[in-house]
């Protein structure tokens, strides 16, 4: 199963943003992750919907950042690209009337929601910044 790495890659970019003097286009952006301007445009129109970002049209046009890296956590990226599940573990539902796969998915689904909750949390506690210090010394 593809990981999804939206989270990992847009943080990877938005401290980058932060040190540019100009707007970063949606090429520009496609070439340090190594895919395509429609994903980068996508993706940073979910980040631009909670106004971490701005784009601008025409010449000198991009994406500027809109928020500081101060003022932004990794909970807060993670929500805005959709609040997809953190793990890739699923249940099994190929036989509904079992008891015993119904109890291993109820405590799976405990242990798993408990592990998000945490790991969450953890995520509202990171600013970017505290991700860019080591760039900004």
């Amino acid at each position: 199963m593809r990981k999804d790495s939206r989270l990992s890659r847009m943080l990877h970019i938005l401290i980058h943003m932060d040190h540019m003097e100009e707007a970063a286009t949606s090429d520009h952006i496609a070439t340090i992750l190594n895919t395509n301007p429609v994903v980068v445009r996508r993706t940073m129109g979910c980040l631009r919907e909670h106004n971490y970002v701005t784009s601008l049209k025409g010449h000198g046009g991009g994406w500027r950042l809109n928020v500081a890296l101060e003022d932004i956590t990794l909970l807060d990226i993670h929500n805005a690209l959709g609040e997809s599940s953190v793990f890739t573990i699923g249940l099994g539902d190929e036989h509904t009337e079992c008891l015993i796969e119904e109890a291993v998915n109820r405590e799976l689904a405990s242990a798993l929601e408990a592990a998000e909750a945490l790991l969450l949390k953890r995520f509202g506690d990171i600013s970017l910044a505290m991700l860019a210090k080591d760039f900004n010394t």
